[in-house]
């Protein structure tokens, strides 16, 4: 196995490390913690496809994996969110909805021997959802605190930023199931 293929089976393996962080409140600088550890899973994310293309170890597990892993960590931070009241669910419904959709289509195109990799768009989307999930966190941080007055606004700004997410993830998901017409034989 390739330095980019234990990358990302790593972020995997974190993603559940990253969620009990986060959600133990009794812990001093769970937040910032939390966020710490989701930061090397972003980074991790960021050197796997970089190692992969610098050396050429661009693999069909990579290309499938590396999206799933983002996925998961990505999708604990929102899960997260929604039980310390910083995601409204309805974000979660869209964004679960968009990442069950592309990847069944990533499925069903794998099936006939075509791999739909990621594009600007996905990627767009996975890095704003990665610097906002760290902003709320930190933020979560400021509030812990007590600073600024104990940051009364955090699920407010935290709703804002995550809305954004979703309609790069919904406007991700549509540009993906319209370019997938031309790949996926649907008959």
């Amino acid at each position: 196995m390739n330095t980019p293929n234990k990358l990302t089976i790593f972020r995997m393996l974190i993603t559940p490390v990253f969620l009990a962080v986060l959600l133990n409140g009794k812990t001093p600088h769970s937040y910032f913690f939390a966020a710490f550890i989701f930061s090397i899973g972003a980074i991790t994310d960021t050197l796997d496809g970089r190692i992969a293309r610098k050396f050429n170890q661009i693999t069909v597990f990579g290309k499938l994996m590396d999206p799933i892993a983002d996925k998961m960590l990505t999708t604990a931070a929102l899960l997260g969110f929604m039980q310390l009241g910083l995601c409204n669910i309805w974000i979660i419904v869209i964004v679960l909805a968009r990442e069950f959709s592309i990847t069944s289509l990533r499925l069903v195109a794998s099936s006939q021997g075509t791999v739909i990799p990621a594009n600007v768009w996905g990627k767009l989307k996975t890095v704003c959802q990665m610097i906002f999930t760290i902003a709320i966190m930190l933020l979560g941080e400021v509030k812990h605190l007590g600073w600024f007055g104990g940051l009364k606004e955090l699920p407010l700004i935290s709703n804002i930023l995550l809305w954004i997410t979703a309609a790069l993830t919904a406007v991700s998901g549509i540009i993906y199931i319209y370019d997938s017409r031309r790949i996926i034989k649907f008959d």
